[in-house]
């Protein structure tokens, strides 16, 4: 499976991504009209491993209405300043969620689904997960 991005120079320290897919994200090291490269690689893994979590909850017939991804990072002090530990805690709301589901889903995406996740750790980031459950009429 074969992924593009295309990433062109817009102009003082902004960039506009376009993904293979057909949608634009600006990239700015000012922060000034988007986010920084580095935000954005927290934002792809939270958003792989969100849709592994939503999937396995939903094939195990879990009453899932919500779930967010509150992800902290550290980063090294020196150049390359990259991320040494990363907190991944996801606020699942639903219907008489089971906390055993929620924990095997937060799992299985970490330890087997989320590319993002295992690449990381692979490149020895310090990855770690929590969960908080939000009952929901």
């Amino acid at each position: 499976m074969s992924m593009s991005v295309r990433v062109g120079w817009d102009g003082d320290d902004r960039f506009k991504a376009t993904t293979g897919s057909g949608f634009d994200i600006v990239i700015d090291k000012d922060l000034q009209q988007g986010p920084r490269p580095m935000e954005l690689m927290l934002a792809g893994l939270g958003g792989c491993t969100s849709v592994d979590v939503v999937a396995i909850l939903r094939k195990t017939r879990q009453d899932v209405v919500d779930c967010v991804a509150e992800i902290q990072a550290e980063r090294s002090d020196d150049v390359p300043s990259v991320f040494t530990e990363i907190h991944v805690k996801f606020v699942v709301s639903g219907r008489g969620l089971k906390p055993a589901a929620v924990e095997r889903a937060v799992r299985l995406s970490a330890e087997q689904y989320c590319s993002a996740s295992i690449m990381l750790e692979r490149g020895g980031v310090k990855i770690s997960h929590s969960f908080e459950i939000v009952e929901v009429e």
